[in-house]
């Protein structure tokens, strides 16, 4: 328009004019700004902090404290306990040493200023864990210390009725991780003591505690979103705002703050509805508390974290209707049952509530290395029957977040058990290469799969943090496939589990997702079950997850194959003794009146399962943990020796050489061996050799399940002879094998059969290595890849003829390590007497005194191969032998059962060995993992006396079925025991057999579980007996094989690993030298796992 016109008003109240200038917010400043508000230090008589209390009473007309201090370390239960002398003691004083144990009677009255609020509490803080009962002797609280986890909330009536009330505290002189102080692995310091520091009625100020959490979580979104977002930028605002808002000491401007803070988190926060919007979630979170069953602390304290622990979950419950609680660990579940009823019982109702979900069909959380196959198998068993037996159900997830590998027939074993899932994430701790997937199929040696889910937030401890929820999608391995994950929280290893500071905050993730976007939602009130079985769906519907075959190595914690030596050589030696007894005791049961001791079984079991718990056997406790193993196993033994005699005397032999009995062997094995074993010398046949005062050496021939007399041996048959040449070095020899000893290391063995030399030229077998061994930080529990580098030999020993046929001959190798500590080696060699003298043993007795050094022994042997092979439970993998890749190199040391072996075609040699773990072979070097010497947590460990054997095994052709027998005769000799001379012996053990050429290993021979004349209760009998056989395939191929037995079968079926009959298996009976047997065929799978039940 022109001039002159009148102006149209767009008033909009934007001013004209602006003489207030505003700068930019410098972020960092502003950031840190945040960060004062609600932390502690100079400023928190002045912010949030100050608002946490609004009343507090410790005046002794309202609290009165009295103690009972317990002597000489005991731990008494409630009832015990407090008929103790208890006498008057306050805040200030200091209590200990460390382990012991003090019980407070605290009476209090409320203040009548009080009652009005909403909540009112008692505020505890000895600076070490605790429980508190109530009068009558319930658990309700478990205390933590340290400023963490001390309140108990009073009933509601305790404030209104003015009255005094008497509850009482356990007090535990030991932290959440023992007593260390400082580093938690350390050893512990035995004279800690503990100062009580707070003993206080306390009202709290839930607004300003709320507001404290609303504040943290936005906080964290202002740091944590990308820099370049709108959230974070938002997020600082709302920050500000409510910093400028608040005003210290004035209530109003705390809940003025809340209102600002609902601007970013939603209005629902403050309840469980915050789950309800309706809104996809993709995290799903689910509270946790690992509870290592015995690690920096012994076994007893572990019962008492247990009950603390679960206690506290149970009251969480109650005020956070959203809250799950996902628990392991069936041992810890007895415990609770034998030692706090009150306790157990309340768990059991919060299990039929669906809020308290017992999880992992195992005994406990437990090593997957060490432990033999049956004993990975028996962990189920225990497990899964427990939880039937106590909740009515079995568990579908095995949950094993914490162990040090995976054994590669895990998958196989969870389906036999009833479970196809599986949740771990310690892989996360890798400490060379990135495991690649979050969600897979794990899949076993034998083809069998799990579904595997490792959460993203990359830990089973999570304090449910903002972070923790963003890295369950920002670390996700697997999102091309699926975008959920699992977030594990709750504090742990020491036990505790969820706080409700935790709870609130994942309340306040999930209203921040929901109003403004960008993490990941969270989700409370659904089971790990659940989260399963939607991954199981989507599989199902065909969104293939991608597969992990074999074992999942974890890179990490190798030395845990080796330290502790003597409690991994009584885990060994266990696993035999039962394989044994069970057989007896079963063959008793059923063809004399002997009765099955199936709760001695059980309780045997349960205590080696026990000892199988993941710090436990792969020797990284503290040395209080080992003394009582050490106990443990020496009870065992005695009983299981007990069990034997009583169930051989029911078959007619004995291990006592009575008047008128005869020597025999005993073959509990399923194949034909022959073996040189001890005999009394009055019992001396031609040519024996005298072995010492008392015994001769003896030759037995046994056929499978056989036993046998010693064999009359000629002065014609096969011998064995030693001699010593000129350059000093002796020679050993039989038909089979010539080896070379020179200064105790063998220069030469060669198989005569081939003439073959095993040794490369100019190498040394037998050769002891000692390694500097001081890893990044987890003594007992690594070996770094650098340790190679400081590889020393140990120099020549003295050798002396100790033995020198024609049975048998020996010599004595003597070795000096150091100053302190030394090694006696028998080398020795057998005739090769029908299969015997394959071998050249090794029989060592160390003493040991060296501080983080590793002992290992050589044996470079002319074979050459990418990979070596080691047994592992049911079978053997097969690792590398060269470093092409990091995936490669990272398996350094590895794991290995009774043998392990480097072939090439047509050749190779095993190494077999009766109590040791780690190996290595790199290149054509073969090393046998000794003993170490770390100094934490046990500053003793392996420190003394040890003894062990090993063997070299060379054998013409691939390893096969003889390298199995081998190892297994190695660990389990003959055993010699006595018949009345005109005993029918044929027929003492062979009652049920098999062919022994094939790969098919039978592994067990037992009852069943549910035989209604062996049962011990708790789930429904079966009527008739049973006798349960458990087999694997032991090569990698399809095998047959023939079971048979004079038994009276009605029935055969495959069973699972808990006895469910899956199938009818058909049977013959056909005449055997006059008289009846059922012959029943076998097929396995390459490694295969089979159970069958001979319903009799």
């Amino acid at each position: 328009m022109g001039g002159g016109g009148q102006p149209q008003s767009q008033e909009t109240g934007y001013p004209q004019l602006n003489f207030t200038p505003k700068g930019a917010q410098i972020r960092n400043i502003y950031q840190d700004r945040i960060k004062h508000f609600s932390s502690g230090g100079q400023y928190a008589g002045v912010n949030l902090r100050s608002m946490f209390v609004t009343d507090r009473e410790c005046g002794k007309d309202y609290v009165q404290l009295e103690v009972c201090s317990i002597p000489d370390l005991a731990r008494p239960l409630f009832h015990e306990a407090i008929k103790g002398k208890f006498k008057p003691t306050s805040t200030g004083n200091s209590f200990g040493p460390s382990w012991s144990t003090h019980w407070f009677r605290v009476t209090i009255t409320v203040p009548e200023r009080m009652k009005h609020h909403e909540r009112v509490q008692f505020n505890w803080d000895s600076n070490s864990e605790g429980l508190v009962y109530t009068e009558e002797g319930e658990a309700v609280q478990g205390l933590t210390g340290g400023g963490e986890r001390t309140e108990w909330i009073f009933p509601q009536a305790w404030k209104t009725d003015g009255k005094k009330h008497v509850f009482y505290i356990e007090m535990a002189c030991n932290g959440m991780f023992g007593n260390a102080g400082g580093d938690i692995i350390q050893p512990p310091n035995p004279d800690r003591t503990f100062t009580l520091s707070t003993a206080d009625i306390v009202v709290p100020n839930l607004e300003g505690v709320g507001l404290y959490i609303d504040f943290w979580l936005i906080g964290d979104a202002s740091r944590e979103h990308p820099s370049d977002s709108w959230e974070a930028h938002e997020a600082t605002q709302v920050c500000n705002e409510i910093v400028n808002t608040f005003v210290p000491g004035d209530q109003e401007s705390v809940l003025k703050c809340r209102k600002i803070a609902a601007r970013y988190l939603g209005d629902d926060v403050r309840s469980h509805k915050v789950y309800e919007t309706g809104t996809k979630p993709l995290v799903f979170a689910t509270g946790h508390c690992h509870i290592d069953t015995t690690w920096l602390w012994p076994w007893d304290e572990t019962k008492r974290k247990v009950a603390r622990s679960w206690a506290t979950q149970c009251a969480l419950m109650d005020l956070y209707p959203e809250h799950r609680f996902t628990c392991s660990s069936a041992q810890q579940y007895k415990w609770l049952e034998k030692y706090y009823p009150k306790t157990f019982e309340r768990v059991r109702q919060k299990v039929h509530e669906g809020k308290f979900q017992f999880i992992g069909g195992s005994w406990v959380e437990h090593d997957t290395n060490v432990p033999s196959g049956e004993s990975l198998s028996r962990q189920f068993i225990l497990g899964q029957r427990y939880f039937q037996s106590r909740f009515g159900a079995r568990c579908q997830t095995f949950w094993l977040p914490d162990t040090f590998g995976y054994s590669a027939q895990l998958p196989q074993l969870c389906r036999l058990a009833g479970m196809t899932r599986f949740f771990t994430q310690k892989l996360s701790w890798n400490n060379i290469n990135t495991f690649p997937h979050t969600t897979f199929n794990w899949i076993s040696l034998d083809g069998s799969q799990v579904l595997c889910h490792m959460p993203p937030s990359e830990t089973y401890t999570a304090d449910a943090h903002f972070g923790d929820v963003k890295r369950s999608m920002s670390r996700h391995k697997s999102l091309d496939q699926d975008n959920t994950s699992l977030l594990v929280f709750g504090k742990g290893d020491g036990g505790g589990g969820p706080t409700p500071e935790m709870l609130e905050k994942l309340r306040r993730c999930r209203g921040m997702s929901d109003k403004i976007g960008l993490l990941p939602r969270v989700h409370m009130g659904n089971s790990v079950d659940e989260f399963f079985a939607s991954l199981e769906k989507k599989e199902l519907a065909g969104n293939k997850f991608v597969t992990w075959y074999g074992e999942l190595y974890f890179e990490l914690h190798r030395g845990t194959y080796t330290t502790q030596s003597k409690n991994k050589k009584g885990n060994r030696n266990a696993e035999i003794l039962m394989r044994d007894l069970e057989m007896l005791a079963a063959y008793a049961s059923i063809r004399t009146s002997f009765k099955y001791p199936k709760q001695d079984i059980d309780d045997m079991w349960e205590d080696i399962c026990l000892m199988h718990n993941h710090d436990c056997l792969p020797g990284t406790c503290i040395e209080m943990v080992y003394r009582d193993t050490d106990k443990m196993y020496a009870a065992l033994f005695k009983k299981g020796a007990k069990i034997i005699e009583e169930a051989s005397d029911a078959l007619g032999f004995s291990f006592k050489p009575d008047s008128g009995m005869v020597p025999v062997a005993m073959n509990t094995h399923g194949w034909k061996r022959t073996e040189i074993v001890k005999v009394p010398k009055q019992h001396a046949t031609n040519n024996c050799q005298a072995a010492d005062d008392e015994n001769v050496y003896a030759v037995m021939q046994c056929d499978a399940y056989g036993i046998a007399s010693p064999v009359v041996l000629t002065e014609s048959g096969p011998t064995v002879s030693v001699m010593q040449t000129s350059d000093g070095s002796y020679v050993i020899q039989n038909d089979v094998l010539k080896a070379t000893i020179l200064d105790g290391a063998v220069t030469s063995l060669i198989v005569m059969q081939e003439n073959r030399e095993v040794i490369p030229p100019g190498k040394k077998a037998n050769q002891l290595v000692i390694y500097d061994d001081k890893p990044l930080y987890w003594q007992a529990w690594d070996v770094e890849v650098y340790h190679s580098e400081t590889r020393q030999e140990i120099g020549p020993g003295s050798v002396s003829i100790l033995e020198t046929g024609p049975i048998r001959v020996s010599l004595l190798v003597v070795t000096k390590i150091s100053k302190h500590s030394w090694i006696k080696t028998i080398i020795s060699l057998d005739a090769a007497i029908d299969g015997a003298g394959t071998y050249l043993t090794f029989d060592s007795e160390i003493e040991w005194r060296e501080s983080m050094k590793f002992l290992k022994v050589e044996f470079p042997v002319d074979v050459v191969n990418t990979e070596a092979k080691y047994e592992t439970q049911y079978g053997y993998v097969k690792r590398p032998t060269h470093f092409n890749t990091t995936w490669d190199m990272a398996k350094f040391e590895v794991c290995c059962q009774k043998w392990a072996d480097l072939s090439e075609h047509g050749f190779g040699v095993s190494i077999l060995n009766d109590c040791k773990y780690g190996f290595a072979t790199a290149g054509n070097t073969m090393r046998l993992s000794l003993i170490r010497a770390p100094k934490a947590p046990d500053a003793n460990a392996d420190m003394g006396r040890h003894t062990f054997k090993y063997a070299m095994l060379p054998h013409v052709g691939a390893v096969d079925v003889a390298t199995v027998h081998a190892a297994a005769d190695f660990n389990n000799p003959l055993k010699v025991c006595f018949v009345p001379g005109s005993l029918d012996t044929e027929d003492l053990l062979n009652t049920v057999s098999c062919n022994g050429e094939s790969s098919i290993i039978v592994d067990v021979v037992k009852r069943g579980e549910d035989d209604e004349d062996v049962s011990v209760g708790g789930l429904p009998t079966r009527k008739g007996r049973s006798i349960m056989l458990r087999m694997y395939e032991s090569l990698g191929g399809r095998a047959s094989t023939v079971l048979r037995t004079k038994l009276k079968v009605k029935k055969v079926f495959k069973t699972n690993l808990l006895e469910d009959d899956l199938e009818e298996v058909g049977f013959k009976e056909v005449q055997i030298e006059g008289g009846v047997r059922c012959e029943v065929e076998v097929k396995l799978r390459a490694f295969e796992v089979a159970t069958y039940r001979l319903q009799l």
